[in-house]
């Protein structure tokens, strides 16, 4: 596991523990500037990797990207600050989103706009790049987090049916993820 932290990674402490933790997962994002910030809100998501945009069209090297990590997450009808959630699904959530910097980090300038705009505007877009995010984690060796966090928001959690179902429709089910396991494992 990483012990200590390069200067390019910016993780607040109350999180950083499991940042580290994902972090370790893939060596690839050990040179790649990486802001992990919380934010009032975020639509739609408990947290969202991007390009920062003033450096999309700089080398892939020099790239930056942040991942922003809504404050509060609800469940039910009771606000919940995401920083206290369980180890595990911290590290799930955050090798989902690692997932999606090492989708971005070999894309063009111009291809990284074209994704945020596919990503916006078409479902079955927004679709498949949710399941790369998850490869990518399963491939880091990530499943037992990203099925904790899966096993959690399905199941556990009480979150909206409507959260929950989109959930099912856009990411991996925990049998494709069993299944990338046994194929990378072979």
């Amino acid at each position: 596991m990483q012990t200590s932290l390069p200067a390019q990674h910016i993780i607040p402490e109350s999180i950083k523990k499991e940042a580290l933790i994902a972090l370790s997962h893939y060596p690839e994002l050990k040179q790649t500037a990486i802001e992990f910030k919380f934010k009032k809100k975020i639509k739609k998501s408990t947290m969202q990797a991007q390009p920062v945009f003033g450096s999309i069209f700089r080398s892939k090297e020099k790239r930056k990207y942040k991942i922003l990590i809504s404050e509060y997450v609800k469940i039910t009808d009771t606000l919940y600050r995401t920083e206290n959630m369980p180890p595990e699904i911290m590290i799930g959530w955050l090798g989902h989103e690692l997932g999606h910097i090492m989708d971005f980090k070999n894309r063009s300038g111009l291809n990284l706009l074209a994704f945020g705009v596919r990503y916006l505007f078409s479902k079955n877009y927004l679709k498949d790049a949710e399941r790369r995010a998850d490869t990518f984690a399963v491939i880091h060796g990530l499943e037992k987090y990203i099925l904790a966090t899966k096993e959690f928001i399905l199941n556990k959690a009480g979150f909206s049916k409507k959260y929950v179902d989109r959930i099912k429709e856009l990411y991996l089910s925990p049998e494709e993820i069993m299944h990338l396991v046994e194929e990378r494992d072979n």
